[in-house]
């Protein structure tokens, strides 16, 4: 039989993204009951959230105010007045038989935001962003015989973020959901916690032949939450879908779910327009209006986000480049070093190397993050002053970092109890290199020949005599007059 060959050159994708945010509020979008991760199945659940008749939705003032700013962030028009709609679908992990959302009047706008591409900057607009509660979830591999249902979730408030279809390849879509990523962290309106699927998105995707118009209809994939996947998950599709069209057929507007594991996409369900969901307004919730003092109030909230903290790390604290967007785009690290370098001597390029250096090396090994570091940023502070004074060497300090990780001692005791502080007097730096060098008499005739391989020579006899502790700047000064001078 012979083998189909695509040239898939010849087609290009159309993607959209539909970003899911989970509000890191205290409680539920219309009900007071907790919304926090990981409690016992269906031990946060009000009559509300369960769907008991009688029961009524009131509005969580924090959720609304998250949405704006989040309106702000990306330069949307945030209407006067914003309306919720009830979105009706049959599942059971929805008690009400509906959800509460919004259709025509969102309370976030057109928007736009910038992400960086191979052919340089692109703007992706956003078509708006809107309130909605979350669905319960459906465990389907609990029981051999039936599904369990877990109501904790149901009603908790999320924003949901729809793009234009206007991104061309699946490192575009990944470029602009961590675009959304940063801005929602930063913002403080989401943990962003990928594995509890506080950020996830669905991707809407569509091929056509190179230099049509007319857009190809699209499958959508549900649920992902992890850049990494989008990306290959797209592509999947992507290559799925020129793969049927070449092959005479059609593709099918459905929606879709991504296998990791054998890197496929599958068939859910078939897609649903939006007239299937039969929106209207929501009858227990009027209008609400939006007034310009809490667009004021959030304004204030806005902070300082990655771009212009990349300049700032640069041209104020003269780092890297590289080390600067490292940094400024995890707003844990970002508040982290700007925290500890408010609180050290150290220069702030000395914090960023040993920050994404030896720190971050540690974390790794003990597989945790900023969030969860036994050692604080004043206590790291404390230990970069110690570089910075030459108490320690940047060698020495990799040993105090993790001592004082295992022991939980500041810096200044687990230099004393180890013995790890670096030998900086300077008349007995001079009395150990003067007795280096007398013991080493054709070496220095070599070095003193030309063959200047021989400082090292004894730069390492003197660290060997001092267990790596003689401080390096002061020995290399006296060892050099030592030897030019006498």
């Amino acid at each position: 039989m012979k083998t189909q060959v695509i040239d898939f050159d010849q087609w290009e994708m159309v993607i959209g993204l539909e970003i899911h945010v989970r509000l890191d509020t205290m409680s539920k979008l219309f009900s007071g009951m907790k919304s926090s991760y990981g409690a016992s199945p269906n031990s946060q659940v009000s009559f509300l959230d369960a769907g008991l008749p009688g029961t009524l939705p009131v509005i969580n003032q924090k959720a609304l105010e998250y949405a704006i700013r989040f309106g702000l962030s990306v330069d949307a028009q945030i209407p006067k007045t914003t309306v919720f709609a009830r979105k009706n679908y049959f599942y059971p992990d929805l008690p009400k038989g509906y959800q509460i959302s919004q259709m025509d009047d969102p309370i976030v706008g057109k928007g736009f935001v910038e992400i960086e591409t191979e052919h340089g900057k692109k703007t992706v607009e956003i078509t708006r962003a809107h309130l909605e509660e979350d669905a319960g979830k459906s465990i389907h591999d609990k029981y051999d015989q039936h599904s369990a249902i877990d109501l904790n979730r149901a009603g908790t408030p999320l924003i949901e973020v729809v793009s234009e279809p206007q991104m061309s390849n699946a490192k575009e879509a990944v470029a602009y959901m961590r675009e959304i990523y940063t801005r929602v962290t930063h913002l403080g309106i989401c943990d962003g916690n990928l594995q509890e699927g506080s950020f996830r998105c669905d991707a809407n995707v569509s091929v056509r032949p190179k230099g049509q118009v007319e857009l190809g209809t699209r499958a959508e994939i549900k649920n992902l939450n992890s850049f990494r996947f989008i990306e290959k998950a797209i592509n999947h599709e992507a290559k799925r879908q020129v793969k049927i069209i070449e092959s005479g057929g059609s593709v099918t507007q459905e929606t879709r779910l991504y296998d990791a594991e054998k890197n496929e996409t599958r068939s859910m369900r078939s897609k649903e327009n939006a007239n299937d969901y039969r929106y209207f307004p929501d009858p227990d919730q009027l209008p609400i209006r939006i007034s310009e003092d809490m667009i004021e109030v959030q304004k204030a909230h806005l902070p300082e986000f990655p771009a212009e903290k990349i300049q700032r790390y640069i041209s104020q604290l003269k780092i890297k480049a590289d080390d600067a967007q490292i940094i400024a785009n995890d707003i844990q690290m970002a508040k982290f070093f700007e925290l500890s370098d408010q609180n050290s001597k150290a220069t702030a390029d000395l914090n960023a190397k040993f920050l994404l250096g030896e720190f971050s090396a540690l974390l790794n090994v003990q597989n945790t993050d900023l969030s969860n570091s036994l050692i604080d940023a004043l206590s790291y502070a404390a230990l970069l002053d110690t570089i910075a004074d030459g108490t320690v060497s940047r060698k020495a300090a990799k040993a105090v970092l993790e001592g004082m990780w295992k022991h939980g001692h500041s810096a200044a005791q687990v230099i004393e109890s180890k013995g790890l502080g670096q030998i900086s007097d300077s008349s007995a730096l001079t009395a150990l290199i003067t007795q280096v060098i007398d013991d080493n008499p054709s070496q220095v005739v070599d070095y003193r020949n030309g063959n200047e391989k021989m400082f090292n020579y004894f730069i390492g006899q003197i660290m060997k005599q001092t267990k790596g502790q003689a401080n390096p700047v002061q020995t290399k000064q006296i060892l050099e007059d030592k030897l030019k001078n006498e």
